[in-house]
């Protein structure tokens, strides 16, 4: 038979995807795959209800419904003094992987090259060869993430049609900072290219840190297309309602490509986002707060296991370096035999890398229930304790 297309035919199913299957074979509490256990807002689940039952179940406008698009429009105002034209520069996807492929197929051209900038996201690799373009890598790399700069401007060639950047940052929980923001506002202005801005965690940021979107440093407003989830923002990650916000000449050729990919996405659940959208300050800050807390109780219990906690500033992840612990193999190794031995699931951070990966990281998910938390925890330290338990009878025996 003829081959299909190589570059999915060769891509494995998805980390998150292998985990959760792990989890469930193996009766795992699973701290993989980055979603909450718990439903976010009621009256949000309301109101997507009760626009089911008033007859919004028909295709709605291709760009969405005009009621979430001025509410992406306003929110852009609010927290970042973006004056934002609902009508030309924004537009409803389903979801913000849709939102990056949309992007990515109107941007690209084969031969163009398209920084990332690793650990990245799975799913931006595939995409951008997908499209025929040359990816060109930039790490960052633990136990701090920072952003070599330097190295980052020696990536830029004239090819260069844009950058892609996540930004607070799966999976390291990495904010980046206004002096890293700067040099690449700085560079993709004098390159003349193009960032895509996956900025789905932008209302999960932690306390001294504070999220900029890309779109407001100077040369940047009309260079820009900038993504928000309302699954990250209102803990509904099922609903796949995302949105991009991009000056008119972006969003044109963008618009484009999403009317072949999906077209619209469900008018109830676009109602309900816009409702959610409105919500006061305290709704942001409080979830902010809860995911912080959440963060500092399974820091402070995988530190006392014997991991090495690495700084997270945002996002619903936490990253630890296993090497003290002294186990054997790689973070694949490790992540494999604790969800077959401990009964716990957690991500390898080399799977975010393109090669030559760091081979020592681990990420956890604490958007979850604390007794998820604490069960998850308890079977850690029992299986850390058999395993020093199985050293010091090697040891006797020896």
């Amino acid at each position: 038979m003829k081959p299909t297309n190589p570059v999915f035919t060769g891509v494995e199913t998805t980390i998150f995807e292998r985990m959760s299957r792990l989890a469930k074979d193996h009766d795992a509490v699973n701290l993989g795959q980055g979603f909450p256990d718990v439903d976010g807002p009621a009256d949000l689940v309301e109101a997507a209800a009760q626009a089911l039952r008033t007859g919004q179940n028909q295709y709605p406008p291709m760009l969405g419904l005009p009621e979430l698009r001025k509410a992406v429009a306003d929110t852009n105002k609010r927290f970042y003094d973006l004056d934002v034209d609902w009508q030309r520069e924004v537009m409803v996807t389903s979801g913000a992987t849709e939102a990056l492929a949309d992007s990515i197929l109107a941007l690209i051209e084969p031969g163009d090259e398209v920084i990332l900038i690793e650990p990245l996201y799975d799913c931006y690799l595939p995409m951008v060869q997908r499209a025929g373009g040359v990816v060109v890598s930039v790490r960052l790399t633990p136990p701090n993430w920072k952003l070599d700069v330097a190295a980052l401007a020696r990536a830029f060639t004239e090819n260069t049609k844009a950058v892609l950047i996540n930004n607070p940052m799966n999976p390291c929980a990495k904010v980046f900072s206004d002096g890293e923001l700067s040099e690449i506002a700085r560079l993709c202005v004098e390159n003349d290219c193009y960032a895509i801005c996956d900025e789905v965690y932008e209302h999960l940021v932690f306390e001294g840190h504070q999220h900029r979107p890309l779109m407001s440093y100077e040369g940047m407003r009309d260079r820009c297309v900038r993504i928000g989830s309302a699954g990250k923002t209102f803990s509904f990650t099922g609903w796949k309602v995302g949105y991009i916000t991009a000056s008119a000449n972006l969003l044109e050729p963008i618009a484009k490509a999403h009317q072949f990919v999906t077209f619209t996405t469900p008018p109830n659940l676009q109602q309900a986002v816009a409702t959610g959208l409105a919500k006061d300050d305290a709704y942001y800050a409080g979830l902010a707060q809860d995911l912080q807390k959440k963060r500092d109780r399974i820091a402070g219990d995988l530190a006392s296991l014997g991991f090495r906690v690495l700084p997270c500033d945002g996002t619903y992840f936490v990253t630890v370096d296993a090497s003290p612990l002294g186990l054997e193999g790689s973070d694949q190794d490790i992540c494999l035999r604790m969800v077959q031995e401990a009964g716990v699931a957690a991500v390898p951070v080399s799977a975010f890398y393109v090669a030559e990966a760091p081979t020592n990281c681990i990420r956890f998910c604490f958007c979850k229930q604390d007794a998820v938390l604490t069960e998850a925890i308890a079977r850690l330290s029992a299986w850390l304790e058999g395993l020093k338990g199985v050293d010091r009878d090697a040891a006797s025996a020896g």
